[in-house]
């Protein structure tokens, strides 16, 4: 994580930062609502921020599909408090499982570990927890080697399916060499605290409905509306045909509104809900408002020299403001000549396990498609590139480092 603060210490422009939940925005007086959410409170612990221009990058939360017992039972991947809590968990479980007079079947359960979404994140998501019992928990904890297993659960019937189906293949393959089931066609209906109910599609078309235990369970499945999106969207007739977000036009300004923009996985769009749309989306408005704040400045300007030519007393003054204002003119015409957003794919990247990793990287006209030893070093490579800063760089860089040295932390906090 970067600290704000430290961004904010580098820019010239005066910024106020609040660490707060924005609880509603009221569209009509033109205020966000914010609530302090930390555990020391002042004697204000909610007020109301005004606005001339708001944007929108609160992304999403985790969807549960309305499924009975995802929110009480399973462990989320979105927020680095999920992180700790899921590691937490793999500690408890298995700890647990190696509890004096532990049954056989309790043990089996408690080492089941079940991830929940073959996307990127599911699938990198099971190839790093297969990684951490095979390099470390193994070495620790032998006992726990014969019952340690991780399960990939996915409704469609493919994995990864915005990569091509060479690097799908490829993916399955190593899976099965790191003895990480797939389970594809596989629809969880129902989660419990011990087990969850799934609908299996068989290759002849008939369903079953099948119990799979497990001790950790993992949900990194599709994106929901967070309420303070969903309440924006009421206020605004525009919206009310929008299911999945708040609708925007080619400037990413959310329909129904003049000064309201929405990035990230808030905002529908017609790319992807990932990381790289959204950093090419705030870089768009940063120009966006660059360009806009430049405009206000040579119109301000314009009117100036506009009057200065009205009170010139000689012809040369007069012409020499003349010029000065065509070439503000030009300017101004330049300035606005910022095209509507445009994103650029530039590929995708997952990492497998076994220091293994896929990429459909888009290059010229075409697309590269790779995986193995190399394509895992270029994504560990990409990987510290969109760090924030050098700092965080750094931080991954040696936290890599001290992984390969010394091996994970297996203390259970």
């Amino acid at each position: 994580m970067e600290p704000i603060r430290s961004i904010l210490r580098h820019k010239k422009a005066h910024v106020k930062f609040y660490e707060a939940e924005a609880t509603k925005v009221d569209y009509e007086k033109r205020v966000v609502y914010i609530s302090d959410d930390s555990e020391i409170k002042g004697e204000i612990s909610h007020t109301e921020v005004p606005f001339d221009m708001l944007v929108m990058g609160v992304g999403a939360e985790n969807a549960t599909f309305g499924i009975k017992g995802v929110k009480e039972h399973s462990c989320f991947l979105k927020e680095v408090g999920d992180a700790q809590r899921i590691r937490k968990r793999i500690m408890d479980c298995v700890e647990t499982a190696m509890f004096k007079d532990q049954t056989d079947e309790e043990v089996k359960r408690l080492l089941h570990m079940v991830v929940v979404g073959g996307g990127p994140t599911g699938v990198e998501f099971a190839g790093e927890l297969q990684d951490f019992f095979e390099e470390d928990l193994k070495k620790w904890i032998p006992e726990i080697q014969e019952n340690f297993h991780v399960t990939l659960v996915e409704a469609l019937p493919n994995v990864l399916p915005m990569f091509s189906k060479q690097l799908i293949d490829y993916t399955e393959s190593t899976f099965k060499e790191e003895a990480i089931t797939i389970r594809t066609k596989t629809m969880v209906k129902n989660v419990t605290d011990k087990y969850i109910e799934a609908e299996i599609t068989k290759p002849d078309g008939s369903k079953e409905l099948e119990t799979i235990p497990y001790g950790l369970l993992v949900w990194a499945t599709g994106n929901a509306l967070r309420p303070i999106v969903r309440d924006l969207m009421s206020q605004l007739p525009a919206q009310k045909n929008s299911r999945r977000g708040l609708a925007v036009n080619e400037y990413l300004v959310v329909n129904g509104t003049e000064n309201v923009w929405a990035v990230g996985d808030c905002a529908i769009t017609n790319y992807a809900p990932t990381a790289q749309v959204a950093s090419q989306e705030g870089a768009f408005l940063a120009r966006l408002f660059n360009t806009m704040a430049k405009t206000d400045a040579i119109e301000t300007k314009l009117k100036e020299l506009s009057q200065a030519q009205a009170e010139a007393k000689g012809e040369e003054d007069r012409n020499r403001i003349f010029d000065e204002i065509r070439e503000n003119q030009k300017q101004l015409r330049r300035t606005k000549q910022i095209g509507p957003f445009q994103y650029s794919h530039q590929g995708s990247l997952a990492y497998i396990g076994k220091e293994r990793a896929v990429a459909d990287i888009s290059w010229l006209s075409g697309n590269i498609a790779s995986g193995g030893t190399m394509t895992y070093l270029f994504w560990r490579s990409a990987y510290l590139s969109m760090c924030f800063s050098t700092r965080n760089r750094v931080l991954v860089a040696v936290d890599w480092v001290k992984a390969k040295l010394f091996g994970r932390d297996v203390s259970r906090e």
